[in-house]
């Protein structure tokens, strides 16, 4: 079956999105991109923004599913982290809406899997991501990078959710409403 993953990477100045469309675990055409918002515009405008490109994008690729950079907040900058769940909301609810099964993987896993070191640097990433893929010149922007990695790894781990997709937003809102 072949199978299509649309791996994002939150950030609301820029979400960078990544698919990867393959059968039995190997990648066989991919693409890639961001989503920018303008920094200088209020953050219900970025977010809607966020959400309707994304809701785009899944209306244009049909995943089977999407895989999301998990969040984490530095205690430094708790802002950052709570404008970071801003983001994985919207993304989570386009999700929802178009009943797509949606998983989030921390960054560490992401680069353990495809690197061979959780703590492998950003660029090593980018570079097994360009390996895997093919891919000659350097992925840019870098979020788009780390999406296509998030996709990938939803390309090795995808498993149909049994049942209809209606189910599985049933699931993730807890329940139907009247």
């Amino acid at each position: 079956m072949r199978v299509r993953v649309l791996g994002i990477d939150p950030g609301l100045g820029a979400t960078g999105i990544g698919i990867v469309r393959g059968e039995g675990g190997r990648a066989q055409s991919y693409a890639y991109g961001a989503i920018h918002t303008a920094a200088k515009s209020p953050t219900p405008d970025r977010l809607n923004r966020i959400y309707t490109r994304i809701s785009e994008i899944m209306e244009e690729e049909n995943p089977h599913l999407v895989v999301i950079e998990d969040i984490f907040s530095l205690q430094r900058y708790p802002k950052s982290g709570l404008l970071l769940g801003k983001v994985m909301g919207v993304i989570l609810l386009a999700a929802c809406r178009r009943n797509v099964q949606a998983i989030e993987v921390p960054v560490r896993e992401a680069k353990q899997v495809l690197t061979g070191n959780g703590n492998a640097a950003k660029d090593q990433l980018e570079r097994a991501v360009r390996h895997i893929l093919c891919i000659g010149e350097k992925i840019r922007p870098a979020h788009a990078s780390d999406a296509l990695a998030l996709a990938l790894i939803g390309l090795y781990r995808y498993e149909p959710v049994p049942g209809s997709k209606r189910q599985i937003c049933a699931v993730a809102l807890g329940g139907e409403m009247g």
